[in-house]
């Protein structure tokens, strides 16, 4: 490859060592750790950079719960950080995060694929050789042509508004292509190429270094195109993972068993310690982390931590406090402000929401130290291009009224106006976030309604769809995004183009800015690890400066272990406990 793509390649050197099998969690310890007989003592932190309670023990049933439904269980149809996390169980992509604490939990590792992918064309073609041995859950083999259908029926937003639009934006697709359902039996092998069952080659339309970070994600592993449902295919997802869905009641829950076409043999990634793993929905926060509390739960699957409610009963308690861990996530909560809303298309009118609002009681809404950190600018502080960028200062973080009441003189709108405001129903920081601003706002003038949307269909029909939007007249939208994987692109690029907005399943409806379009297509374009991370800062800079998005906190969680749990760890690339990982001491 040119030196210009090699250099894009940076992030990549965290996989040099990726072609060797991943080390089960476990191995390496004392007998006793390995079969789980012995009690961890349980401390603070003690799952943050190591595994808590390590054991390479098989058996137990692993239980889960969710506070709201899975936005889909397809894996060309999920975008949510859990989701990715957990289709690890029943799905193989070509390439996955080693399942490992820390920072070596960014390490890219072959799944599907025997190796990490071969570029050439100056990085505009990668070809991937398949392992070979990997079933469908029938026992039907898995061929390079069942991954190409995938990711052409990924390909159709409509069908499946979720997923990310990475391939997309990236490959060469055919003139007119719609979709594996809308382009049935067509030709899209300038895209994606199958010369033979065990080889896939993807041909980009111009160079991209960091191919293989998407190549982890779930829109690669595989559907069968003869038991393809459409929407209806999360109902019953085909595995090729160590697990499959023994049942699965869209609303109320699913549960996995063991799969018995899965041959460890072909996978080194995965202990696949449960035998049983069972997952509620729809489950109110607080019974959620009572439930986790007296033992009845063992993983909150969201992984959103626990909620304010519960914080002085766990604090506290050096025993409950024991139990949990509080990382720093590579994640920004924080505000959109759509300009496509009157009054919000001035930008007097936007900037006047970014100094009235009250940053301190933002701070506490996302639950204070244990939820976060105060912040400024959008890059997460462990991503390149992180700059605190405070250009709405304020006395205490309070909110500035008169500089507030100033900026609506100025856009014609002296004694304020009334928007609405969006969160996710069952997600209760979002609540307090979204009550913190209408509490702040309407010191001078600006009257926010509170619009709760349920959390699986947020983006696909309320939140994320630009005629909801603008029919009822959403304003502000409570929103908070991680890292796709651990460079500033797999951050930022899919919240700030605007190229990538869709009629539905939308992540970004407030940055549309044609500089910042350009600037992100230069990024793809420059060698320069230095010189991309001043632009991320630039492009920073330019969405806060123009008041589309507003950042409140870089995100932190305080999550909590569960009773009998084995194998616990917070990987850095899942940002939450690694759930390949986890077992259950019986």
């Amino acid at each position: 490859m040119t030196t210009a793509a090699a250099g894009l390649t940076l992030a990549m050197a965290l996989a040099a060592c990726a072609g060797t099998p991943t080390q089960t969690p476990g191995q390496g310890q004392s007998a006793a750790a390995s079969s789980g007989a012995s009690g961890a003592a349980e401390a603070a932190d003690a799952a943050i950079g190591k595994i808590f309670n390590p054991s390479t023990k098989k058996g137990g049933t692993l239980k889960m719960a969710n506070t709201a439904d899975w936005d889909s269980l397809d894996p060309g149809n999920t975008y949510y950080g859990y989701s990715l996390n957990f289709a690890r169980l029943y799905g193989r992509a070509l390439l996955m995060f080693k399942s490992a604490p820390g920072p070596d939990g960014n390490t890219l590792v072959p799944d599907m694929a025997e190796s990490l992918g071969k570029s050439s064309d100056d990085a505009k073609t990668w070809t991937y050789k398949i392992r070979s041995g990997v079933k469908f859950e029938d026992g039907t083999p898995v061929t390079s042509k069942d991954i190409a259908y995938s990711v052409a029926r990924q390909f159709d937003k409509e069908i499946h508004p979720n997923g990310p639009t990475y391939l997309n934006a990236l490959l060469d697709w055919p003139k007119g292509y719609k979709g594996a359902y809308k382009s049935k039996d067509a030709d899209f092998s300038s895209a994606v190429e199958t010369p033979d069952d065990q080889t896939i080659v993807f041909h980009l339309k111009e160079p991209f270094g960091l191919f293989d970070f998407i190549m982890q994600m779930p829109m690669t592993m595989p559907v069968p195109k003869d038991k393809d449902t459409g929407t209806k295919y999360q109902e019953h997802v085909v595995s090729t993972g160590p697990y499959k869905f023994e049942k699965n009641e869209i609303g109320k829950g699913f549960t996995l068993v063991r799969n018995d076409q899965w041959d460890p043999a072909t996978d080194p990634n995965r202990p696949a310690l449960p035998d049983r793993i069972e997952v509620q929905t729809g489950v109110n926060a607080d019974d959620l982390d009572n439930r986790l509390i007296s033992g009845d739960v063992q993983i909150a699957v969201d992984g959103l931590g626990i909620g304010n409610a519960a914080l002085p009963k766990v604090l506290p308690d050096p025993a409950l406090k024991a139990r949990t861990d509080n990382p720093i996530q590579q994640r920004t909560w924080y505000t959109s402000i759509i300009p496509d809303v009157a009054p919000l298309d001035n930008v007097d009118c936007r900037r006047a929401i970014a100094f009235a609002a009250d940053r301190s009681s933002l701070f506490r809404a996302y639950g204070g130290e244990t939820g976060g950190i105060s912040a400024t600018a959008m890059i997460p502080k462990t991503l390149p291009g992180h700059k605190e960028i405070d250009l709405y200062k304020s006395p205490d973080d309070k909110g500035d009224v008169e500089k507030a009441k100033a900026a609506l003189a100025k856009c014609g709108q002296p004694n304020g106006f009334e928007t609405n405001i969006s969160y996710r129903t069952e997600r209760t920081k979002e609540k307090a976030a979204a009550e913190s601003l209408q509490q702040s706002l309407a010191k001078v003038g600006i009257k926010l309604t509170l619009k709760p949307y349920p959390q699986d269909d947020y983006f696909a029909l309320y939140a994320g769809k630009p005629s909801y939007v603008k029919e009822n007249k959403i304003g502000l939208a409570i929103n908070g995004w991680g890292s796709d994987y651990p460079d500033t692109y797999g951050f930022m690029q899919a919240i700030m183009d605007s190229r990538d907005v869709r009629e539905a399943g939308n992540y970004n409806l407030s940055v549309k800015i044609p500089e910042v379009d350009k600037l992100i297509d230069q990024i793809k374009a420059e060698p320069d690890a230095a010189k991309r991370a001043e632009m991320w800062s630039q492009i920073d800079q330019m969405v806060i400066d123009q008041a589309v998005v507003m950042p409140s906190v870089y995100g932190k969680a305080l999550y909590m272990r569960g009773k009998n749990l084995t194998n616990v760890f917070i990987s850095d690339s899942q940002q939450m406990y690694d759930y390949v990982g986890l077992g259950v001491q019986q």
